[in-house]
């Protein structure tokens, strides 16, 4: 049986594969014989990087959020729109999923609307109509999509898309603020008209927003100071927090307020990742924009799956940044002008690759190295999504082992002289 899952699931990741081969290809084709520049046409991910960062902080988490979730009126689930496929977490939605509709809510608030694509006109951003193309997408685009898809959800009450400052809809005009999901978090309160006020709860992946966005919401709420500590880096929460009024209850002077009870309280809690990553290149959309801890994948291939990404979105992005004369497919030679442009250098001069690495990667997530998602959002991306998340969670020892197998398997058959099933994988 996994085995047939397997096979299944690597026809889909080779579909996905060659599509964007071909879509890249038919773009270097045309540089090529225009005598310019011709990237990458895919990022070969190595199969033997890390794929997983499912620590035991988080399994401890998860088991406890199960404890508690007979509590809960309202789940708020935050993914990172840059990456909005991958940062959806299976496993986590499983676990807390409601058994009947009305039983319990759930908001998908997709974070740092800002640092993706723009929303309109690209003529800011870029001066290569590729942008705009196949592979990337505006922001309009996928907002659009992704409503479309949740639509149809019987637990997911509303979509939000909020920008990484607190007030506004941010320079990228993310279609909603603060003020959107208070409304909402307000009206499913009301919905279910309890005394002792409504329980919330904010989960996600490591380092997707959780603690930023409870501390915005109590102080648009309630004008309080934050509660939960935030940090740029995953893993700053590490046990869910203590329940936080983000609205105030009923009062008799609001007469909109009846029905709220004591109001609406929210807990914060660790973010929850994936236990096995099956694609590689997941694993490295995910390292990119800081869902996984620094370190754990070497910084100078983070790099490297920048630099391909910034070569099919507009290689002036950083040929112009750190004086470059023309685009590379190099990440030596990239990070090379990266280290002589910001000074990182080791005694004696010598250039640190690695202090340049995580320089630009950092660059990139404060949104100073062009906005862009490091995914496509269609119906048939979500699609096998969907197909994806049904298939049994495996452990990382599971998934090695089975890896092993197959590894085996493919072997025997390469012995025998039989050809391989399209996709890879063992039926």
């Amino acid at each position: 049986m996994s085995r047939t899952i397997t096979g299944r699931v690597a026809a889909s990741a080779t579909a996905a594969v060659t599509s964007a081969a071909e879509n890249v290809a038919r773009t270097a084709t045309t540089l090529t014989a225009a005598g310019g520049f011709a990237p990458r046409e895919v990022y070969e991910s190595s199969t033997q990087i890390t794929r997983s960062y499912y620590l035991g902080h988080h399994a401890s988490a998860l088991k406890t959020m199960r404890q508690t979730i007979s509590n809960v009126g309202l789940i708020i689930e935050c993914r990172d729109f840059r990456v909005p496929i991958c940062s959806w977490n299976p496993l986590l939605e499983r676990s807390l999923a409601a058994s009947a509709a009305g039983e319990r809510s759930r908001i998908i608030v997709y974070t740092k609307h800002d640092l993706g694509p723009p929303s309109g006109n690209f003529s800011k951003e870029t001066s290569i109509e590729g942008y705009t193309d196949d592979r990337y997408q505006s922001g309009k685009d996928i907002v659009k999509t992704l409503r479309k898809f949740h639509k149809n959800s019987y637990t997911t009450k509303d979509v939000m898309f909020l920008g990484t400052s607190a007030g506004a809809r941010s320079r990228n005009d993310a279609p909603n603020n603060d003020k959107d999901l208070l409304a909402a978090i307000k009206r499913i309160a009301l919905e279910a008209e309890s005394l002792t006020g409504m329980r919330a709860m904010v989960v996600g992946m490591p380092n997707s927003g959780k603690s930023t966005l409870l501390n915005r919401l109590r102080a648009k709420g309630m004008g309080l100071p934050k509660a939960a500590q935030t940090g740029s880096t995953p893993g700053v929460t590490r046990k869910i927090g203590t329940p936080v009024r983000i609205i105030a209850g009923e009062s008799a002077d609001d007469p909109s307020s009846a029905g709220l009870g004591e109001g609406v309280f929210i807990m914060d809690t660790p973010g929850v990742f994936i236990p096995y990553v099956s694609d590689p290149e997941d694993m490295m959309r995910l390292a990119l924009v800081g869902c996984v801890k620094d370190g754990v994948i070497p910084s100078v291939t983070v790099a490297d799956y920048l630099l391909y990404h910034l070569n099919l979105v507009d290689p002036k992005l950083y040929t112009r940044k750190f004086d470059l004369g023309k685009p590379t497919n190099d990440v030596h030679e990239f990070l090379r002008a990266v280290a002589t442009r910001t000074g990182k250098l080791r005694k004696g001069s010598e250039l640190n690759l690695e202090n340049a690495a995580d320089w630009v990667v950092q660059a990139w997530r404060r949104g100073d190295l062009g906005r862009f998602a490091l995914e496509r959002v269609t119906e048939e991306t979500l699609a096998q999504a969907v197909e994806k998340a049904r298939e049994p969670t495996v452990s990382i020892s599971q998934a090695r082992k089975r890896e092993k197998e197959q590894r085996k398997v493919a072997q025997q058959m390469k012995w025998a002289g039989i050809s391989a099933p399209p996709g890879g994988g063992v039926a």
